[in-house]
């Protein structure tokens, strides 16, 4: 290896644990409209009572210790500190596999498919279907924090990224992500083809319609129900831009607060997992567990890594596109939270070696429906690039 790599521990002390609960115990709370929707934002009453769960129940050194279970290990390449978990399947010849997770999440999406993932056979699977998960936190995320340059886009994470894997000692390796990360595997599967098996990404409704992909359907041409599936995302998109457009273009601004207040980092969060998630839950909590979410978010808060998330949107943003760059490497689909249009978008002529539908899950399947996607993964990677 010519890159130092050092196994990490996450060790937040108390005091920074008893400085959360203080600001929270703290909050000064808006005089606003006591809405019980969320048509204006997360409701101030399911906030307030969200916040009391975090500073009085929720137990961050019982999560810690779940983590610290994984290895986990610190590099720097490019100047960047990178944090990655890397678990090796006890099972003869697993597969390699990057694992990347995307917005707002963390490590903390792909902890509940490690094991499904590394152990198959303890969930269903076969020995020969075996993975070795290699899952870093994004650059700015977590504790591949603080970046130290501007440019931390996709590309140049992608590129970091596969010289990980490099290091690690992997000559081939297949790679999988959702939202950004599913990003990460489009570049990566670019500037390392020859070292990639294939790549599978996870999509939904959500991550279409926010990306701005609908925008380039030719509705006239669809049936009338896909017509109207189109255009309700899209009005969806158009309605909960907010926090992309102020993130792409002020991240300093909103960083500050992000920062600052544990409550706004907690709101900022949760009404992600309220409107991305399957619309068939009412709640965050009935997608995803409680505890999950705010482990989440703390990992944000302790990280202080809220701003720069924000930063690597901004930079993602002003990035030059590489329009028209098809990668040749095998790739595989498993939408989630499925409208037949989305097939009309991705895969018009139905090319694809591998294309699994849910209704099930959304934009945080490893959280929502590891289950589903650990499965999706092995069919894809043992079965479709036989």
């Amino acid at each position: 290896m010519t890159t130092t790599i050092t196994p990490f521990k996450i060790a937040i002390d108390t005091a920074q644990v008893e400085d959360l609960k203080s600001r929270l115990a703290n909050t000064r709370w808006p005089e606003s409209l006591e809405t019980e929707d969320w048509s204006r934002g997360v409701p101030k009453s399911y906030l307030k009572k969200v916040a009391k769960h975090w500073q009085d129940k929720y137990d961050w050194k019982k999560h810690e210790e779940e983590i610290n279970k994984y290895p986990q290990f610190i590099t720097e390449i490019n100047g960047q500190k990178i944090h990655f978990i890397h678990v090796k399947s006890g099972e003869a010849n697993a597969t390699p596999l990057l694992v990347n997770h995307g917005y707002p999440g963390s490590i903390v999406e792909i902890l509940p498919l490690i094991d499904r993932l590394t152990n198959p056979v303890a969930h269903g699977g076969k020995a020969e279907e075996a993975f070795d998960v290699v899952a870093p936190s994004l650059p700015g995320f977590g504790f591949s924090n603080p970046v130290v340059d501007k440019g931390w886009d996709i590309a140049k994470t992608a590129a970091a990224y596969a010289k990980l894997m490099k290091e690690l000692g992997y000559d081939k390796y297949g790679v999988q992500g959702s939202d950004i990360g599913a990003g990460i595997c489009q570049q990566i599967s670019l500037l390392d083809a020859e070292h990639i098996i294939g790549a599978h990404t996870s999509n939904d409704p959500t991550s279409l319609a926010l990306t701005g992909m609908l925008s380039m359907v030719p509705v006239d041409m669809l049936p009338e129900a896909e017509k109207a599936q189109v255009e309700k995302w899209k009005a969806f998109a158009e309605d909960g831009k907010g926090y992309l457009q102020l993130q792409s273009t002020r991240p300093e601004t909103i960083g500050f607060g992000l920062s600052d207040s544990p409550v706004l980092q907690l709101a900022w969060i949760l009404e992600k997992f309220h409107e991305w998630t399957n619309p068939a839950h009412e709640l965050p909590e009935d997608a995803v567990a409680l505890d999950e979410i705010l482990t989440n978010v703390s990992l944000y808060w302790f990280t202080n890594s809220g701003a720069s998330a924000a930063q690597f949107l901004y930079e993602a943003a002003h990035a030059v596109p590489n329009w028209g760059a098809v990668p040749t490497t095998p790739a595989g689909s498993a939408i989630f939270n499925n409208e037949s249009f989305i097939r009309m978008v991705l895969d018009p002529e139905h090319k694809s070696i591998h294309w699994s539908e849910f209704s099930e899950g959304g934009h945080f399947p490893g959280l929502e429906v590891p289950q589903l996607l650990a499965a999706d993964l092995r069919k894809f990677f043992y079965e479709s690039l036989k």
